[in-house]
């Protein structure tokens, strides 16, 4: 499209609204107050120009809720037309308008702390902080105790002696096998921490309660010599624990080995830091200092003192 043909079409939008389009303020209201609730379509606001023939109509809303919205008239005329007839009504906001915020995902919008009773968190497929755990494919070799052989065999001989029909018998992984291991240790879990979960999770405690928060700052030891630490196991173990001081500020929390507060263990016997001695050379006095002695006296006088006394 050239610059001419744009010139052209923009030239041709009405500067002003149509007339009888204009003055149909009475149809556009009776609209509204239709679509609206009673008593909710306030004040005839402005005019405003759409196209050839064509205008909006703008009144107040007086909905509680709906600050600054306006209900929109659009009324339309034919071409060479005398009648003006109804387009659209619809509520629209203001300038002013109270709006709602913009929309974000819960995802982003979640924070710790927001769950509570019977709330449910999905847990996506992807999520980085977690990778899977044991899958029970790996087979012992053929020469193992926990050969397919030795499972079936020992399968066999409880077969003999168990009593019931087998659909009243609990499921559970085939004897012998990893997977019964893994059940027995704990360890067959769809999913596990990744090390990325680790590092964000050591993070997020460390930040709340690390050695560079002011409580830690001003305790008289760190926790890892605490008698109320309670050591966790894994690879977290190694740089944090749980404290177990009621009167603690993070009690029940996990917390750095790093971490410290004034509910110390040993903070009632822990020796008070020594106090330097006090200066032998004062530095923040000014001394006089004599610069010869009186001639008369062995008193010492001050600078310029011998002249007055020469010229008496």
């Amino acid at each position: 499209m050239s610059a001419a043909t744009t010139r052209s079409r923009t030239q041709r939008t009405p500067r002003t609204p149509d007339r009888l389009c204009a003055e149909a303020i009475g149809l556009a209201r009776a609209a509204a107050e239709e679509a609206a609730a009673p008593g909710v379509v306030g004040e005839h606001v402005e005019v405003v120009v759409e196209g050839d023939r064509v205008v909006t109509h703008l009144f107040e809303c007086k909905e509680l809720g709906y600050r600054g919205w306006r209900w929109a008239v659009t009324v339309a005329r034919a071409s060479r037309a005398k009648v003006v007839t109804l387009d659209e009504t619809v509520l629209l906001p203001g300038p002013d308008a109270l709006l709602a915020p913009e929309w974000v995902p819960w995802s982003e919008r979640l924070r710790p702390g927001d769950m509570g009773p019977g709330d449910l968190l999905p847990t996506d497929a992807e999520d980085l902080r977690l990778e899977p755990g044991y899958s029970g494919e790996d087979e012992p070799p053929p020469n193992s105790v926990l050969s397919e052989d030795m499972a079936e065999r020992v399968e066999a001989e409880d077969a003999e002696v168990t009593a019931g029909s087998p659909a009243d018998l609990t499921v559970t992984p085939a004897r012998g096998s990893l997977a019964s291991i893994a059940d027995e240790l704990g360890l067959r879990r769809a999913r596990v921490l990744s090390r990325y979960g680790l590092h964000t999770a050591a993070d997020r405690w460390e930040e709340s309660y690390g050695p560079k928060t002011a409580m830690a700052q001003a305790a008289p030891a760190p926790c890892v010599s605490c008698g109320f630490l309670v050591p966790i196991g894994g690879s977290l173990g190694q740089a944090f624990g749980v404290c177990a001081n009621e009167f603690g500020p993070a009690d029940g929390r996990v917390v750095s080995l790093s971490y410290g507060c004034g509910g110390h263990s040993e903070a009632a016997v822990m020796p008070k830091p020594p106090r330097p001695a006090p200066p032998v050379l004062d530095e923040t006095r000014v001394d006089v200092l004599p610069l010869r002695p009186a001639p008369d006296s062995g008193s010492v006088l001050p600078v310029g003192a011998g002249e007055d006394l020469g010229h008496s």
